[in-house]
């Protein structure tokens, strides 16, 4: 039985390039880039490149580039090193109720043993902020407001553009966890008033365990670790020299294929919608239905629980998800789900099946099939137990 990948939200295969690239830094350049004879040099320069070619994607200065272990650190960095920052003068953090964990249990531990005072700010039934909510939820105390680029369980991408522009007017640091739309689209730091932007390898075909967060020039984040002073002591620690490498190059290379990609994933994810609201009665799109991710479909199908739907379909050979892979161990309904005034029981039937560049037409079809028989059944099933 062919597998085939539906969970590309979650984290992507690795390109071959980046691979391939990897592993000559792993057998050819061993060097400490802080040490500077030559092979310390050697390890600089590969870093320096990445850090190009990252900052290149986004229209950021090099000099702007933080390399971290990941988006939950660069999340981490930026709020936790925001409100450190400037806890003399305010100790306000607005952010919204569907944010990923990274950062909504980063703001509520900031809450509740730093004294942060904390806003909350709901959303709409397709799960969109309102920027003048934001507006509203801002005073004269508040340092931060953290808005996602697009969600990673719905897809539903966010005004982030108006919203910065709101912050940048009250004088507030304006940060976005941008680790699901980096790599698939456009994003200019120029245009956009982000200060501060989080960034994800593994949501871009690269390796896991290193990201990097965005730091406008001028903005202000004190550093959550001490050490030997590297990042320019904005996250201190040896770098990760093949990681970070394998950064520069899948960012690299979504920024080549972004034009023609993201456009064919879009009719994939189009695709499934379509054969999925077609073949399996009463199911409902979570999400906006134009303003979303290229490659995100997201449902909520009654009368199924997601886990089961998930064993079912894995067994057909088809790798699917019920929301965030950071949760898909939890029982409870998603707080995405529920924060767009969801039914608790509809949103416990939550499916997400999010396309990638190895994706096919005649997968998502199949898929669509597999489906239509494993809701048929499960639902049954239901029927009969009651």
């Amino acid at each position: 039985m062919e597998r085939v990948y539906l969970d590309h939200a979650a984290t992507t295969p690795v390109d071959s390039e980046v691979a391939e690239a990897m592993a000559r830094i792993l057998s050819e350049t061993h060097g400490n880039p802080s040490s500077i004879y030559a092979e310390g040099r050697a390890a600089r320069s590969a870093v320096d490149r990445a850090r190009d070619e990252v900052a290149a994607a986004i229209n950021a200065d090099p000099s702007e580039i933080v390399f971290t272990s990941g988006g939950t650190e660069a999340d981490n960095l930026a709020l936790r090193g925001t409100l450190r920052a400037r806890r003399d003068e305010r100790d306000g953090l607005v952010t919204t109720a569907i944010e990923h964990h990274a950062v909504i249990d980063t703001a509520r531990d900031l809450e509740r043993h730093d004294g942060a005072r904390l806003g909350v700010v709901g959303v709409d039934r397709y799960g969109v902020v309102d920027p003048e909510a934001i507006r509203d939820a801002i005073d004269e105390r508040t340092s931060l407001v953290s808005v996602m680029h697009a969600n990673n369980e719905i897809g539903t991408i966010e005004p982030i553009a108006k919203i910065g522009a709101i912050c940048r007017h009250e004088g507030v640091t304006f940060h976005s966890d941008a680790v699901q739309t980096v790599g698939a689209l456009e994003i200019d730091v120029r245009e956009i008033p982000v200060d501060l932007l989080s960034i994800n390898a593994h949501k871009f075909y690269g390796p896991k365990g290193v990201g990097a967060l965005y730091v406008r020039r001028g903005t202000r984040v004190a550093t959550m670790q001490t050490g030997g002073g590297q990042e320019k002591g904005r996250r201190t620690g040896t770098e990760n020299v093949a990681g970070v490498v394998g950064l520069g190059v899948a960012m690299r290379i979504a920024r080549e294929r972004r034009a023609t990609e993201s456009p064919r994933q879009s009719e994939l994810r189009d695709r499934v919608i379509a054969g999925v609201r077609a073949r399996v009665p009463g199911a409902v799109l979570n999400g906006h239905p134009t303003q979303r991710l290229p490659n995100n479909a997201s449902f909520c199908i009654p009368g199924t629980d997601g886990e089961s739907l998930i064993v079912a379909l894995d067994l057909e050979g088809f790798a699917v998800s019920s929301g965030s892979a950071c949760t898909s161990g939890e029982t409870e309904p998603s707080q995405v789900l529920l924060a767009l005034g969801m039914d608790r029981e509809l949103a416990k039937g939550s499916l997400r099946v999010t396309v990638g560049r190895s994706t096919t037409a005649s997968q998502v079809d199949r898929f669509v099939d597999a489906l239509s028989r494993v809701v048929a059944r499960l639902r049954e099933s239901a029927a009969v137990a009651v």
